[in-house]
């Protein structure tokens, strides 16, 4: 008989937005690096059945895993700083959680009985939360539960985890409650006082927090962790500082010297024979804060307000930046404010543009124009997904010569469709999940910078789109001098491109930010990054 994994469920109080993701991805990290075998999962309590549909100034990035499921962004945290696959399983909804129940309901699973949030709801909860222990045995499940305790939407999750622990019995799983402690600079004072009231909240509900997690601006004193140890109900090694950290990198070193990683295993009975190796993590954190060099990268798009719209690829810059030993400062450049007029004052001190992905027609004209800048005076670009396909757009129109050429995504009565709908989405009516989604294969042409850049003949990644290069201008952009250098296999759909007679210029149709982690950044991030510097050097700029 198999060993049944712990459990560790991480819950917010006071606030939102305090790092959750942060926390339970360098806990999880941590417990990894003694040679545990962990995943974690992420509960979200909107209705939203995923973010698929959800705009990213509202939820941030859409992030997609290698199965094709639509998810959280702190599911990138999850594969970022523990290098693992997640799946659809690591993510569950409120709209999830009541679409099965009803579709249920509507077969009549439950022979007549009423439903209702107890027992219904919290049991597929409950399913939902032992999902991952089908997938490969671990020794430790991280679940993530979304929102602040208080809030009512977060209820039915957390009742479930108070009867998940009484079935599973407490001694195998423990609450990490994330909290705030507020610094009041006039008093000149941190103050316990909301910490406390959040977790009793969490008892209120039927949960007991095993450790505190405090996020804070200020140390924490010896009397201070004996205040919150004492109103808290733990013992003073459960409370745990975390303050405030020039980067997310930093946290997991952080929570080494709190020893939360220790006092988890302890609480959990677990005996780990291997001592915690961080040397890599470590390595890379040095890099990051220690560059040879510094480069400046324009990132183009529709959303740079809200940082969390392009999280993946602010990470993978990151990523890059660290392995060149180069500092990677990201200019975010809205593509609404592009036009001819502006567009050399805003981009002629870059060293690199990369145009992000979106969707819809606002700021399209802005992304031309500087596609066509950056491609005319020899400028490292990288387009993806969206970016790649105003890439050919860009192309067409200033170098074939045809005029007015677009996407009908964008213009669907365009006399030169260069970018078109993709045959099996043409009767698609539902928007959410329908997309072509997840992990595709692509064939790289020998003698191409792509494929010097990975190395290998077939390469996956993960997508996230509905229109393709239409196949019928492929013949005049290969004439022209566009190298279409990636193809999916089985349906020639072209994956990337790439011009020849640039320094550094690629476009791909997937999302390779998807897939860039600490241990291993995106090839085509490390290389787009070394052109960037090879750039600035080349051109002497300070």
């Amino acid at each position: 008989m198999k060993n049944s994994p712990k459990y560790i469920f991480v819950t917010g109080g006071v606030s939102s937005s305090l790092g959750k993701g942060i926390i339970s991805a360098s806990l999880g990290k941590l417990l990894k690096s003694k040679g545990l075998v962990v995943t974690i999962q992420k509960f979200d309590p909107y209705i939203n059945v995923d973010p698929g549909t959800l705009n990213p100034y509202e939820h941030g990035e859409c992030y997609v895993t290698s199965d094709g499921a639509e998810t959280d962004l702190d599911l990138g945290h999850y594969e970022r700083f523990l290098g693992i696959k997640t799946s659809r399983n690591n993510n569950t909804t409120t709209g999830q959680i009541y679409q099965t129940v009803i579709n249920q309901e509507r077969k009549g699973d439950f022979l007549g009985k009423t439903v209702q949030v107890i027992p219904h709801i919290t049991n597929e909860i409950k399913s939902r939360i032992k999902s991952l222990e089908n997938e490969k045995k671990y020794d430790v499940i991280i679940t993530e539960l979304g929102g602040t305790v208080g809030d009512i939407e977060s209820y039915p999750f957390i009742e479930a985890v108070r009867q998940f622990r009484w079935e599973i019995g407490e001694q195998n799983s423990l609450v990490i409650h994330l909290t705030l402690l507020p610094y009041l600079s006039a008093a000149a004072e941190i103050k316990t006082k909301p910490t406390q009231h959040s977790v009793k909240k969490l008892m209120e509900s039927g949960l007991n927090a095993d450790i505190i997690v405090c996020r804070t601006e200020h140390r924490l004193t010896s009397d201070l962790r004996k205040k919150i140890a004492l109103f808290c109900n733990v013992d003073v090694k459960s409370v745990i500082e975390s303050i405030d950290a020039k980067t997310i990198y930093d946290v997991p070193l952080l929570m080494l010297e709190e020893k939360l990683d220790k006092v988890v295993l302890k609480k959990l009975k677990i005996k780990s024979k291997t001592k915690a190796d961080l040397s890599s993590w470590k390595k890379f954190v040095y890099n990051l804060k220690n560059p040879k060099n510094e480069v400046s990268i324009g990132l183009i798009g529709k959303y740079v307000e809200l940082q969390d719209s392009y999280k993946s690829i602010l990470e993978s810059f990151i990523h890059a930046g660290s392995v060149n030993s180069v500092k990677v400062n990201v200019n975010p450049i809205h593509s609404e404010s592009i036009n001819k007029t502006n567009v050399k004052s805003l981009m002629s001190n870059l060293d690199g543009v990369l145009v992000a992905p979106g969707f819809g027609d606002r700021g399209i004209e802005g992304k031309i124009i500087s596609i066509e800048y950056a491609r005319v005076n020899d400028i490292p670009f990288l387009g993806i997904c969206l970016g790649m396909q105003m890439a050919v757009i860009e192309y067409a129109r200033n170098v074939i010569g045809l005029k007015n050429a677009n996407s009908t995504e964008m213009d669907y009565h365009t006399k030169h469709p260069v970018i078109s709908l993709m045959e099996d989405q043409v009767n698609v009516e539902k928007k959410g999940g329908t997309m072509r989604l997840g992990s595709w294969k692509c064939e790289i042409s020998k003698g191409t910078l792509t494929h010097d850049i990975y190395k290998k003949n077939v390469i996956k990644e993960r997508h996230r789109h509905r229109y393709e290069l239409n196949f019928n201008y492929i013949e005049s952009l290969t004439k022209s001098g566009m190298v279409l250098c990636g193809k999916n296999p089985e349906t020639d759909l072209v994956e990337i491109i790439e011009l020849p007679n640039h320094s550094w210029f690629i476009g791909v149709q997937f999302h390779p930010e998807y897939q860039s982690t600490v241990d291993k950044p995106h090839p085509l991030f490390k290389s787009f990054i070394k052109a960037a510097t090879n750039k600035k050097r080349t051109y002497g700029r300070k």
